[in-house]
């Protein structure tokens, strides 16, 4: 071969060499270390970048994106000498490729023991209990250890985590026991407040129900006074607008006495004082009655005497003709057609009224026992 070929063919190799020794592509979020004969030269930028043939080499390639580093579980002691496996996870950024590069020589290793230090302090002072409630106050005390920590050595660290807290298999089964008890003691107060709202509930209802029957009660008995107000006011006015006369009415006032005694709960009775009037005007209407069929008006004034003699002496209950009364049959006759006569107009009253009621009468008199 000729000479000249073969040395143009070295000379190419040689500009190829140099060309490809010279440039250097830094991709995107990668930084590149130059070192200069073993000396720190320049960092790289990405894109297109020219070193010096065989002075300059590449002495470490970083990524500047952030990156995740989950460590392994690590033992830490509680206050309460409780010995509990906690896992990290770190989220960190390279910010100065140098430092990390030259200011520690692995920096993952560094960050870890590091998180495992502040790890023990910090939960050396705090209890399990504190310790499984408190992870944002761990998280972010870590997070300032090791920002700190680690500025110097080009690395923020952005955010810090507890993965997980493994306390011993003993203190698992206990915390189980504790949860189901508070379930347990949740789940009497759930039954008892609704045990609670439930009588309350029926109280009210009870309540409410007592109120209403009351108040029925109450417009019931205002509505039957009411009506047998109205019925003795038409009574009242369909005696007088049939012009009854005193003897028929003195006769029902003798025939409404022995009501007073009926009902089983009373112990006594009253006899009004007007009771020897009465007695004296229903005698005296069968006095007329016997004048006009006939009758000795000798005999008729001196039985009606006897009567009043003896209502006046005893004044105790109400009078009842007796078989052998010196009345004249035809006077009896004439007071039971009166008694007819007036219980028709009674009863035509009442029925107008629509209601029945008992009437007392009251007035002054004696007491008698029943």
């Amino acid at each position: 071969m000729d000479p000249v070929v073969i040395t143009i063919l070295l000379a190419a190799l040689v500009v190829v060499f140099l060309v490809a020794a010279t440039v250097r592509i830094v991709p995107q979020a990668r930084r590149f270390n130059i070192e200069r004969f073993g000396r720190y030269r320049r960092t790289l930028q990405p894109g297109l970048n020219f070193v010096l043939p065989v002075a300059d080499r590449v002495n470490t390639k970083l990524d500047v994106r952030e990156q995740v580093y989950s460590s392994e579980p690590k033992p830490v002691i509680t206050e309460d000498n409780l010995v509990v496996n906690i896992d990290t996870v770190l989220y960190y950024q390279i910010t100065d490729p140098r430092a990390a590069a030259y200011e520690v020589a692995d920096y993952l290793h560094a960050i870890d023991q590091l998180t495992v230090t502040t790890l023990r302090n910090v939960i050396g002072s705090m209890d399990l209990e504190g310790t499984l409630t408190s992870r944002e106050e761990i998280n972010a005390r870590l997070r300032a250890v090791l920002d700190e920590a680690t500025g110097k050595w080009g690395i923020r660290v952005n955010r810090v985590e507890i993965k997980a807290i493994d306390p011993p298999n003993t203190i698992k089964e206990a915390m189980e026991k504790q949860m189901r008890a508070e379930r347990d003691k949740r789940a009497a107060i759930l039954h008892a407040e609704g045990e609670r709202q439930a009588k309350i509930l029926t109280a009210e209802g009870t309540k409410q129900k007592d109120i209403l029957e009351a108040q029925g009660t109450q417009q019931a008995m205002i509505l039957r006074a009411d009506g047998e107000s109205k019925a003795v006011e038409l009574v009242f006015q369909a005696v007088h607008r049939n012009n009854a006369d005193a003897k028929v009415l003195a006769y029902k006032y003798l025939e409404t006495l022995p009501h007073l005694a009926q009902s089983d709960n009373n112990t006594f009775w009253v006899i009004p004082g007007e009771l020897t009037e009465a007695i004296r005007t229903v005698t005296t209407a069968f006095g007329d009655q016997s004048a006009a069929t006939g009758a000795p008006p000798s005999a008729q004034r001196e039985g009606a005497a006897a009567d009043v003699a003896d209502s006046d002496k005893d004044n105790v209950g109400v009078p009842e003709i007796e078989p052998n009364s010196t009345l004249a049959l035809d006077a009896v006759a004439a007071a039971g057609e009166a008694a007819k006569e007036a219980a028709a107009a009674v009863s035509d009253a009442k029925a107008e009224a629509a209601a029945a009621g008992e009437t007392r009468l009251p007035g002054r008199g004696q007491t008698s026992g029943d």
